[in-house]
């Protein structure tokens, strides 16, 4: 048993040192100015430069409705399938894994011939509108889409992990039973027993978001990822601390998404 304990903490140190090292050494790059020492310009130049903070809140903004709209999307269909078709998980499954599949480019590519496609022959119809719309440099509507697709093999597993651990048919007969509509039972009685699936693939939508570069700078937008390359070319020590901030702030983000679990666990127990 001791030499089993000592063989996972050595894993555990060599997997520390594997993230830690890399990180160690870009945050010695942002403040080690040769022939000055220490020097913490590079942070304090980060806020005020052009574009972190709407880039940032653009970043946020198109993760918080990709979370939403993945979740809305995927929970209930998890939920059916298992209930009312469960030979169909399969082709479900293989759907959900396509975009690990298409290459990014690939993907893209097909989006940008359809919303040049749209304007060109929906021109005289209310259509065009919406073309329009899911493309405001404002909220780029057209990035959520691409990322609830790009979420799907994420989603689909951490959703799939909660039910299999869960008797989702006894949980909805016992709701129905007692009166509960469906719309009810599920958010009454699924939902609550699925909050760390729920937790799981808000964590990888959120990161897969914030770290997504190659589809969003093909459409020409600039959310955070887009914006830290962007500046890379002449501030190198700017972009890198830019990055450890980013990386810092997606801790943070994780970190307030486990602890509300965690609050949300501990008051309904109470």
């Amino acid at each position: 048993m001791a030499r089993l304990t000592l063989w996972r903490w050595g894993v555990l140190g060599l997997a520390g040192l594997y993230f830690l090292v890399p990180l160690a050494a870009s945050v010695v790059f942002t403040v080690d100015v040769p022939g000055q020492g220490i020097d913490l310009d590079a942070y304090t130049q980060i806020f005020s430069t052009g574009g972190f903070t709407s880039s940032l809140l653009l970043s946020l903004e198109l993760a918080a409705a990709t979370i939403a709209l993945v979740l809305l999307l995927m929970v209930p269909a998890m939920v059916a399938l298992r209930l009312g078709a469960p030979r169909l998980r399969p082709v479900v499954e293989v759907v959900c894994s396509l975009p690990l599949v298409v290459p990014p480019i690939a993907f893209v590519a097909g989006i940008g011939t359809v919303l040049k496609w749209g304007p060109e022959h929906l021109s005289r119809t209310p259509l065009f509108q919406t073309f329009v719309a899911i493309q405001n440099p404002d909220f780029p509507f057209v990035l959520v889409l691409a990322y609830v697709v790009m979420a799907l093999p994420f989603v689909y597993r951490a959703l799939d992990a909660g039910l299999r651990s869960v008797d989702v048919r006894t949980l909805v007969e016992a709701a129905r039973s007692c009166g509960a509509g469906w719309p009810q039972a599920l958010v009454r009685a699924v939902l609550p027993n699925l909050r760390g699936a729920l937790l799981n693939a808000s964590f990888l939508t959120l990161a897969l978001v914030l770290g997504e570069f190659t589809v969003a700078q093909l459409l020409g937008f600039q959310p955070f990822a887009v914006w830290i390359v962007n500046i890379s070319g002449s501030q190198a020590q700017l972009s890198v601390a830019v990055s450890v901030l980013s990386l810092l702030v997606t801790w943070v983000l994780l970190l307030t998404l486990a602890g509300f679990g965690g609050r949300t666990r501990t008051t309904s127990r109470g």
